[in-house]
């Protein structure tokens, strides 16, 4: 039987071609204005994700 991808995962996080993880940063919906513009520009880049999920991430997005 075939291994089924997490569908909440797929949308969270991008595997690049180099087999990284890639994820949007969290806390940029709204409530924005208060914080600096150095911030806020830090925010628009994505993340790279280092820690011990990394396993479990990849794991859970097999296509």
């Amino acid at each position: 039987m075939k291994i089924k991808t997490r569908k909440a995962v797929a949308k969270r996080f991008k595997v690049t071609k180099k087999g990284k993880i890639v994820a949007r940063t969290a806390n940029q919906d709204h409530f924005n204005s208060r914080e600096s513009g150095n911030k806020t520009r830090q925010k628009r880049l994505d993340k790279q994700i280092e820690s011990g999920i990394k396993k479990s991430i990849k794991r859970q997005l097999v296509k």
